[in-house]
């Protein structure tokens, strides 16, 4: 059974009463000390990008609070709610499309990523929507994508976009193989996308950032409306993220195509050990991906906020993701971030086919509508991607 403590954020939902915002939203400050940020000075913005600066905000137009509040605080506003005051409700926000324990395993129909970000059930499917996957390349004769629409680019040299190594075909197919299968789960999110298969990675599973770059710029030039990286390297505590792929990233949005990568293997959380997001994810204008397991609990290895250079930005199941694999295997388990981006980016495909957003209005959208967490947010972001 699920507990209430299991099916909230750990958040709370303050109800103000009718044309009372102004006024509720000082009681609620005179109550607890939390100041709110409010949606009404700062039009067009995230909410989620508001919380990281205040205790609160407050959505202006409904007339509702959104906080973090301790039990005292929460106890002093519990108390209002039932008195005479501008405070008309006070209750815990809730997962809204929670997941029962059967998500936990594979159904025969779809993985648990899948049932995850919810995109076992989603209408769209990516039609139209060009993504690029910049990785170790594809195995252009499996046979799950043997009908679909690609185009193939290598930048390793000496190398054809076939994958030797699998890694890519992995990621692939779990950002754009079939959502359905006969014979085992489906394991793809945008089945119908256009798939642009780039080989920045050898196959001996390494790169450089020039192979990486002329990906992107390959990408960029193909009007792909996503870039998915499931690559990197590791950082320092401090160190500044790279000033050229920040602006690339940012040239990138300027033409509509949103960079989302890996944040990185190198934490140990086991052991008490929180490693900064890596490069290229620590760059502000590329979305960060970290990875939670089936319980919906960050995996030991996701890299995390550590400080000001980079943050995760988002989640999705990087953990035990069954997915495409090169050769007469056809399909393998693997874990890490770079499993959790391909999530993020077949998502993303999704809403670009429903919606005319396209960079910073994508990435907002992504954020909004994620499944929040109750864990700290320099871990998990806005929380686990939805698909609409």
């Amino acid at each position: 059974m699920t507990t209430s403590e299991e099916s909230s954020t750990g958040r709370y939902l303050v109800l103000l009463e009718d044309n009372s915002t102004i006024i509720g939203t000082r009681e609620l400050t005179r109550l607890t000390g939390i100041r709110c940020a409010n949606t009404a000075d700062a039009a067009g913005a995230a909410p989620e990008e508001l919380f990281r600066g205040a205790g609160g905000i407050v959505l202006h137009q409904l007339g509702i609070a959104l906080i973090s509040a301790d039990p005292d605080q929460a106890a002093a506003l519990e108390r209002a709610s039932r008195e005479t005051s501008p405070i008309a409700a006070f209750e815990q926000e809730r997962r809204v499309f929670a997941i029962g324990a059967e998500a936990q395993v594979e159904d025969g129909e779809s993985t648990w990523g899948l049932q995850a970000v919810r995109a076992d059930h989603a209408q769209p499917t990516g039609k139209g929507v060009r993504v690029a996957v910049l990785d170790t390349g594809l195995d252009l004769k499996h046979p799950d994508f043997a009908d679909r629409d690609i185009v193939a680019g290598s930048f390793v040299e000496g190398q054809d976009v076939q994958d030797g190594h699998g890694h890519g075909t992995h990621v692939i197919g779990t950002s754009c193989g079939p959502r359905t299968l006969q014979g085992g789960p489906g394991y793809g999110i945008a089945s119908e996308a256009s798939i642009y298969a780039g080989k920045v990675l050898g196959d001996d599973g390494s790169g450089t950032d020039g192979g990486i770059l002329s990906g992107i710029e390959w990408a960029i030039s193909n009007g792909a409306a996503v870039v998915s990286m499931s690559l990197g390297a590791p950082t320092q505590p401090g160190e500044p993220f790279s000033a050229a792929f920040e602006r690339v990233a940012q040239r990138a949005m300027e033409r509509g195509t949103l960079v989302i990568a890996a944040a990185g293997n190198e934490s140990q959380r086991s052991a008490g050990v929180v490693a900064p997001v890596g490069h290229p994810a620590n760059c502000p204008s590329i979305l960060a991906v970290g990875a939670i397991d089936p319980q919906l609990q960050i995996a030991d290895f996701s890299c995390g906020t550590v400080d000001e250079i980079g943050q995760v930005d988002l989640v999705g199941p990087g953990v035990d993701v069954y997915s495409s694999w090169p050769g007469a295997e056809r399909y393998r388990k693997l874990s890490g971030t770079s499993m959790a981006t391909p999530h993020v980016a077949g998502v993303a495909a999704l809403y670009a086919q429903q919606y005319p957003e396209r960079a910073w209005g994508l990435w907002a959208r992504l954020s909004q509508t994620a499944r929040r967490l109750p864990l700290a947010s320099t871990d998990v972001g806005a929380g686990v991607v939805q698909a609409p």
